[in-house]
């Protein structure tokens, strides 16, 4: 380290005689060491290194009050991840002395009467280590935040192509993409009111917009007949599950996980009668039995070529009149007990022409 540098360093001198504090304070202020913090008081220690940062310490060890084993105790407590090394100052010198005062925290020691030159080395060759390790642990932070803002800025990518993945299927399916909206937002809502945390509430708002993305491999002439579906083209039709659920496999992230169980699994129902598995009960996916509720009443409640929209109070009768059949009974106790939010979220994402 260069001399101006290390002259910028914070010194903290601890020490009950004025004298001592006086002597000391002389001479690293010879050798340009602008930031000298003197107590007197060890009861003054934690405060002033709390405030200052220093990056070195003298502490003697006879003290009234505290002596510098207790004092080293204080800061230790305070489990800094980069600690000021400290220089015990002392007129004792036998070897179980020493060790107690190194074992306690304290890196060097320099004994009394002071010896210049070898306080003056001390402090130069332990501040020198301090400041590489101040330097070392900045660079550490710069490193650490360059990746979090990367993380982030891939994981923002991620969920807008998400979203534009769940768009491309409803717009496939003359959506205007509101629809994934307001039940993506449903789910949410209802999720969190079955118990799930913050963190998993987050993934169903993203991963639920992908839920019909297997449209996107249902023909045309099928998805979008205005009228009723033959039997054949039902079955067609039915197949978006499973193709969507394989467009989403094989990802090892959590977004892309849940969003391939929904995918799969929300057309299953309640009683074994869905698609595309025949799955009943508990057997279907939390997930899968959450968004079927969000997505049935958003459909239901929404005009589309083939059939005007639902009044509100049909549709949510009709999801209640449903539970034990098509849906869970426990997720249509939640959609009850949601409904005035569900509704408020309806209300700020309507369709332009409603």
């Amino acid at each position: 380290m260069t001399p101006d540098l290390l002259c910028g360093s914070r010194i903290l001198i601890v020490d009950d005689e004025p004298a001592n504090l006086k002597l000391l304070d002389k001479m690293l202020a010879s050798q340009g060491y602008e930031q000298r913090i003197l107590i007197q008081d060890p009861r003054e220690v934690l405060r002033h290194y709390q405030e200052a940062r220093p990056d070195l310490i003298l502490l003697d060890i006879n003290m009234p009050h505290l002596d510098g084993y207790q004092v080293m105790e204080q800061l230790k407590a305070l489990n800094d991840p980069l600690p000021a090394p400290i220089v015990i100052l002392t007129a004792q010198h036998g070897r179980d002395y020493l060790l107690k005062a190194l074992a306690a925290g304290a890196r060097d020691f320099v004994g009394k009467p002071f010896d210049r030159a070898e306080l003056l080395m001390r402090v130069r060759n332990l501040l020198d280590a301090q400041l590489a390790h101040r330097m070392v642990n900045d660079q550490k932070d710069v490193l650490e935040e360059m990746v979090r803002v990367r993380t982030e800025e891939l994981h923002q990518t991620r969920l807008q192509v998400v979203r534009r993945l769940g768009q491309a299927a409803e717009f496939r399916d003359n959506e205007t993409g509101l629809h994934i909206v307001r039940m993506s937002q449903y789910a949410t809502l209802l999720a969190r009111s079955l118990g799930w945390n913050d963190a998993d509430c987050e993934l169903m708002l993203h991963a639920s917009p992908m839920h019909d993305i297997g449209k996107i491999g249902i023909p045309d002439a099928i998805l979008l007949k205005p009228g009723k579906l033959e039997p054949h083209e039902w079955a067609i039709m039915q197949t978006h599950a499973q193709i969507g659920a394989d467009l989403l496999a094989g990802d090892d992230t959590r977004l892309l996980q849940l969003a391939h169980e929904i995918a799969l699994n929300h057309h299953e129902k309640w009683d074994g009668s869905g698609y595309p598995n025949g799955l009943a009960g508990e057997a279907i996916p939390h997930s899968g039995r959450i968004v079927a509720v969000a997505d049935v009443f958003d459909a239901l409640t929404s005009a589309r070529p083939y059939k005007p929209a639902w009044a509100v109070d049909a549709a949510v009768a009709f999801i209640v009149e449903q539970a034990g059949r098509h849906f869970d009974p426990e997720v249509t106790v939640h959609f009850q007990r949601c409904l005035v939010d569900i509704m408020d979220i309806r209300n700020r994402h309507l369709e332009p022409h409603d």
